[in-house]
């Protein structure tokens, strides 16, 4: 139920109303940005919205029940609003849409129509292109956890346990072999250590942005020049100076999680669990049965 002022209300029962829509936009990293399609900035509730941003909504439905309605948002790249880059480093991916409308003539009467979120983004010509979900979308996400050899925790959070102190390093790109491959300095783990990682640029022109590693290697005399190759390539091109840091992968096995971390008891995953193979054998009069794993 929308709660509509009495202000807002005896103006919209008026013969004449002077109301436009607007769109606060609030980036998961906490930048707050706003929008109006009338032709004059507007302010309320602490945030500016600026006009002539060339942002607009297309028609959308909206339904009564638990339905994922959804609508979509274009505007034009703006130096001082969306920049092409910062939709490229997928800065706008998952952020809070909020839709107003708004009586321009006196901006503090104003009722917030819509909450929903951005989705897929997509740009052509100089524009953008970006699909709205309502919050109810997320109900339709699958959940919980299945049966499997692997570990399902991600390496280093509660799940896991294991301490992330000591386990990464600072480095700088010294050239780039294609998209996904880096020639890198400043790390000293051996081979193999950051392989499954997680990369993160420190600074350029994807700061903030991160990545799995897919292979570590030594690429010089000793390890402090690696090769390491991501699993996706850079929303923008990487540049011979540019800095990250990187933290310790782990292939979820058991064998790597009791060997290299000794983490056993906060193995996620279930490594003794019989195979496909397991389910079509038979007890015979050979087999021994003295309590141990009838499977590997």
């Amino acid at each position: 139920m929308r709660d509509i002022s009495e202000a807002l209300a005896a103006h919209l029962a008026g013969d004449a109303t002077t109301v436009c829509h607007a769109w606060r936009v609030t980036r998961r990293d906490g930048t707050v940005l706003g929008f109006t399609e009338h032709d004059r900035d507007l302010a309320f509730d602490g945030t500016g919205f600026l006009a002539a941003s060339g942002f607009r909504a297309s028609e959308s439905e909206a339904s009564s029940g638990l339905a994922a309605d959804a609508g979509e948002v274009t505007g034009g790249f703006s130096s001082v609003a969306i920049s092409d880059a910062d939709v490229a480093a997928g800065r706008y991916d998952g952020a809070r849409v909020e839709q107003f409308l708004v009586n321009w003539q006196a901006p503090d009467q104003h009722v917030r129509l819509t909450v929903q979120e951005i989705g897929e983004v997509t740009r052509a010509g100089g524009a953008f292109r970006a699909e709205l979900r309502s919050l109810t979308h997320r109900l339709g996400e699958v959940k919980g956890r299945s049966y499997g050899r692997r570990c399902d925790a991600a390496f280093g959070d509660a799940r896991c346990g294991a301490s992330l102190a000591g386990r990464s390093e600072a480095g700088t790109i010294r050239a780039r072999a294609g998209d996904v491959v880096l020639h890198v300095s400043g790390l000293f783990a051996a081979a193999g250590a950051y392989r499954y990682g997680l990369l993160r640029m420190t600074s350029g022109a994807n700061a903030g942005w991160s990545t799995d590693v897919q292979d570590h290697a030594v690429a010089g005399p000793d390890a402090s020049t690696a090769l390491l190759t991501l699993w996706l390539p850079p929303p923008l091109p990487l540049s011979a100076g540019d800095t990250f840091t990187v933290t310790m992968g782990c292939d979820k096995s058991f064998a790597t999680c009791r060997d290299r971390f000794a983490n056993t008891l906060n193995f996620r995953g279930f490594p003794h669990m019989p195979g496909s193979d397991f389910s079509y054998g038979y007890a015979d009069g050979e087999t021994v049965h003295d309590g141990r794993p009838l499977f590997a």
